[in-house]
């Protein structure tokens, strides 16, 4: 074994454990959270450029096959990364202001971060286990940030409870996939395949312990109450990065490891992800609660998710990583701003009746606010309607029209809860004359940057998309799982 080449190879992920070390050794002895602030925003940094240099990079295996890198899985560490930096940079102002700013936290987003970097890059049942409970455990911990808040402490017990029952799912579907092949890496196991009862059982409650870390109906019932629960920025992190290193793993386990012909799994797909866009966009819409609005607002865009793994052809895969970049930026923001207006006294701002005349109060964030809500809801020229419209082409050219209707119809009925926060900013009288204190320049900048982003990617998204799309080109299967 190389042991260079290989800690080279998962080198953003070195990066990211080592740091999240140094900050638990200077919390211990310093306590100075400015420097732990710093050490993780310069390793977030440097493993995010790391990263965007592998993606035009060689592809391979590292670990004896444990883990792949390049390609997709260097696109998936960008993406976890992008989002992590961003989630750190607004955390700070916004934990400071509700005086829950520790330095423990910046480590255990760290360690998260590892855990998902390992789950992106997994070519092995053993290194997505690892990775997926690598991060779910720190995540545990960050749902019950606030311990004197109720919400706050059913948010960490129903996350932690809900997540230990689907990862039984995930370990025995495991077993049963290593006592039907043989093996537990996912190119093996392909070749090994099989329609018996043990291999399909297997492969069925495998997907059900990844469906509930992606939080898509009926195994969604965990996610309202945790983000309403969880710190606004945590929230945010929730959503984005670790969504993303689910939903990677997944188009790898659905593309690379379970073949079709063993079962009717693009059935199953289907079905969910229909059930996903349309309850997640109806419960939503009758939500006061901004933050629930958006966990139920997640869920619906893992159903369009969905509608690119089910489509299962290399433009439907690549569709789904660039929405998941285009999620993170844009959910990102909108959970930014959130957090900006729930750190102000005298009204509860998770409510959206509070949003009235804040638009003009706040006309900064109220513009960056309104584009990350028209990017949500899939509106032009912003980034969330392109990334919906690369998955809907992509159902429509493979014949999967029932797909891509409902999806267009449950995108425009999204616009409806997406539009009413803005309805209340600009066209209704404020309740009271409540004082807004000022953004920092960083939390500021952060979320500025997110916003031109969303507007760029919805204009020149074309060189993107292209990179994404020659990962598939050729024998796409091998240049993905490196071998």
């Amino acid at each position: 074994m190389d042991y260079l080449h290989d800690l080279n190879a998962f080198l953003p992920g070195v990066i990211i454990a080592l740091a999240g070390i140094i900050g638990i050794v200077i919390d211990a002895y310093k306590n100075d959270h400015g420097a732990i602030f710093g050490v993780t925003v310069f390793s977030l940094i440097a493993a995010l450029a790391v990263s965007i240099m592998d993606m035009f990079g060689p592809v391979g295996e590292a670990f004896s096959g444990m883990i792949t890198y390049g390609g997709v899985s260097a696109f998936g560490n960008s993406v976890i990364l992008f989002g992590t930096l961003f989630c750190v940079l607004i955390s700070r102002e916004y934990l400071n202001a509700i005086d829950h700013e520790y330095g423990e936290v910046y480590a255990l987003i760290l360690f998260a971060t590892s855990g998902m970097l390992g789950l992106a890059s997994a070519n092995n049942l053993i290194m997505i286990f690892i990775g997926i409970e690598t991060m779910s455990i720190c995540l545990y911990v960050l749902a019950g940030l606030i311990k004197d808040r109720k919400t706050s402490a059913e948010a960490s017990l129903k996350y932690f409870l809900l997540g230990a029952f689907s990862t039984g799912f995930l370990l025995y579907g495991m077993a049963l996939l290593y006592g039907a092949t043989g093996s537990l890496y996912l190119g093996e196991i392909a070749s090994a395949a099989s329609s018996d009862l043990i291999f399909i059982a297997g492969a069925a409650l495998l997907l059900v312990g990844f469906f509930f870390k992606i939080s898509v109906v009926p195994f969604h019932m965990w996610t309202p109450d945790v983000y309403q629960g969880t710190p606004t920025t945590i929230t945010a992190y929730m959503a984005t990065a670790s969504k993303s290193a689910a939903f990677i793993a997944l188009l790898v386990v659905l593309s690379k490891m379970i073949p079709s012909e063993t079962g009717n799994w693009v059935d199953v797909i289907e079905v969910i992800a229909i059930i996903t866009m349309i309850l997640g966009n109806l419960i939503a819409i009758v939500q006061d609660d901004i933050k629930r609005m958006l966990a139920y607002s997640s869920i619906a865009h893992a159903g369009y998710l969905l509608v690119g793994l089910a489509v299962g052809t290399p433009e439907g895969y690549s569709a789904v990583l660039f929405y998941l970049l285009a999620y993170t930026i844009m959910n990102i923001g909108a959970f930014g701003v959130v957090a900006y207006y729930e750190r102000q006294q005298g009204l509860d701002f998770t409510d959206v009746n509070n949003y009235a005349g804040l638009g003009f109060k706040k006309p900064l964030m109220g513009v960056l606010l309104s584009f990350f809500l028209f990017s949500l809801a899939g509106i032009p020229p912003f980034v969330g309607f392109i990334g919906k419209w690369l998955i809907f082409a992509a159902a429509i050219e493979t014949g999967f029209i029932s797909l891509a209707v409902i999806l267009a119809l449950a995108s425009a009925a999204s616009v409806y809860y997406y539009l009413r926060p803005m309805v209340y900013m600009y066209f209704r009288e404020a309740h009271k004359d409540v004082p807004l204190v000022r953004s920092g320049i960083i939390f500021k900048s952060s979320l500025i940057i997110l916003a031109i982003m969303t507007l760029y990617f919805g204009i020149a998204f074309g060189d993107l998309h292209n990179l994404l799309s020659s990962y598939y080109a050729g024998d796409w299967v091998t240049h993905f799982i490196g071998q």
